[in-house]
């Protein structure tokens, strides 16, 4: 991965994660992204829904694998090792499965909250964390927020008491951006908000990609939750797809009866599961159909698809938009499920084609992303009033075509006029509103869609500044 790091460089990132079966399918989707993403940690932790127990204290483990299981992380990645010469063909950054490997590490996993002691998944963060690497480092929480906790712990331990600790903590502060699937143990609020009041936090727990996805995603995307779409484009495609979680697969989370986990059964009604004793909180799919991948928004605004959704919380892109916390400056939370749920389509369209590069050994047998570029930047500077021209470049690696479409975000912008966009081809010209404010920001999104089996597409995003007087 490249060294060369500022806000439009992809940042670092550590995974931590439960084993929850979407946490599953989130890891198989994120090592797909291995190319794009600089994955440099992947941490078992623990939730309030996943925790091993501790034996010498008595404590049983809940909702935890049986004895010799392969945790999930080594699952996805034994996959990917199966997979990993015909990814290359496609793309020759992705990492070697030896590299993931060396990434995988066990943190804080004893009980819900657990932070009592030093891991080596917390030291792998504290490591990062200290390190001197340019760029940020986004957090991932994919279970409870204890194994960041207890880094972050540590690292105050030892310096909290000394001179340089005020530096330190904000450095720390300005380098760390924690996303998290909601809050699944005490730790955030209990250590983390009130010892480091100004590390970012976003929220990014959207329905889109959880459990209940069928509630808010559009009817005519309802059919990439289906069990056709999903076998044709996912389980039947490869080792990767085989090891995706659906409904009725017949498999399990936990040691023994988990009255949460009645996935893996097909053709019972939710009244036939509560008689054989299951706690029914979200209503049974058809057999084969999408489960959940909730933790995915987490790494979705990551991705290199041009939207740049990491620079700021506020700019929107797969992995939802978010806005400030009313009662914490340092927290954002997502927002507007539709702004999450617009871009279902796209994202998975992508995984499909990924999986495909899994499995074909040749080049010219998939479909890969087109190219934009807005030769005239991707920061400008206009005054009220000034018209603003920009141009699009594309081509396709595979010889497809390619249609260009300029819109205007106006969620992620903070004007709040609408423009009228005058597009000639691949050119686009508009007036900046005469009433704009100095400081505004008005976002402009090119996207590229290609013409080939399933449709990829690639952004660009223009953020036109109104200079300050």
């Amino acid at each position: 991965m490249s060294t060369a790091r500022g806000d439009d460089a992809a940042p670092r990132t550590i995974i931590t994660t439960d084993p929850e079966l979407d946490d599953l399918n989130s890891m198989l989707r994120l090592l797909l992204y291995s190319n794009e993403i600089d994955i440099v940690g992947l941490v078992y932790s623990s939730s309030q829904f996943h925790y091993a127990g501790d034996a010498a204290e008595g404590r049983p483990p809940f909702r935890w694998p049986a004895p010799g299981a392969v945790f999930h992380i080594d699952q996805a990645v034994d996959a990917y090792a199966r997979v990993h010469h015909n990814l290359v063909v496609h793309d020759d950054r992705y990492p070697t499965p030896e590299h993931l490997r060396s990434l995988i590490a066990w943190g804080n996993v004893a009980d819900v909250g657990d932070m009592a002691a030093d891991t080596p998944g917390s030291d792998l963060i504290r490591r990062i964390l200290l390190d001197d690497e340019p760029g940020r480092v986004f957090l991932q929480v994919w279970g409870g927020h204890n194994t960041v906790a207890r880094a972050l712990r540590s690292i105050q331990d030892e310096f909290g008491a000394t001179p340089e600790w005020p530096r330190l903590r904000d450095r720390i502060s300005a380098k760390a951006v924690v996303t998290s699937f909601g809050h699944q143990d005490h730790t955030f609020a209990d250590y983390i908000r009130p010892n480091w009041p100004a590390l970012e936090s976003r929220e990014v727990a959207t329905r889109v990609w959880g459990y209940f996805a069928r509630t808010v995603v559009a009817d005519e995307d309802q059919h990439l939750l289906t069990a056709e779409w999903t076998r044709r484009n996912v389980t039947a495609v490869g080792p990767l797809g085989a090891e995706y979680r659906v409904w009725g697969d017949g498999k399990q989370m936990a040691d023994g009866f988990d009255a949460e986990d009645y996935f893996g059964l097909s053709g019972l009604s939710a009244d036939e599961l509560a008689a054989q004793g299951y706690e029914v909180w979200m209503p049974p799919q058809e057999q084969g159909a999408f489960i959940s991948e909730g933790d995915s928004s987490n790494f979705a605004l990551l991705v290199d698809n041009g939207l740049r959704s990491w620079v700021e919380p506020g700019w929107g892109g797969w992995g939802g938009r978010q806005e400030r916390a009313a009662d914490d400056p340092s927290s954002w939370s997502n927002v507007d499920e539709w702004d999450s749920a617009r871009w279902i389509g796209e994202f998975q369209n992508d995984f499909a084609a990924r999986l495909r590069w899994s499995v074909e050994g040749e080049y010219a047998a998939a479909n890969h992303h087109p190219v934009v570029r807005v030769v005239d930047g991707l920061e400008r500077t206009a005054a009220a009033g000034d018209v603003v021209r920009l141009t699009a470049e594309t081509w396709d690696p595979d010889g497809d075509e390619v249609r260009v479409e300029w819109w205007q975000y106006v969620e992620a912008g903070t004007s709040s006029s609408t423009l009228e966009l005058d597009v000639v081809g691949e050119t686009v010209s508009f007036v900046v509103p005469p009433t704009a404010s100095p400081g505004e920001r008005i976002h402009v999104i090119c996207t590229a869609r290609d013409s080939g089996t399933p449709t990829l597409t690639r952004h660009q995003r223009v953020v036109v500044t109104v200079p300050e007087e």
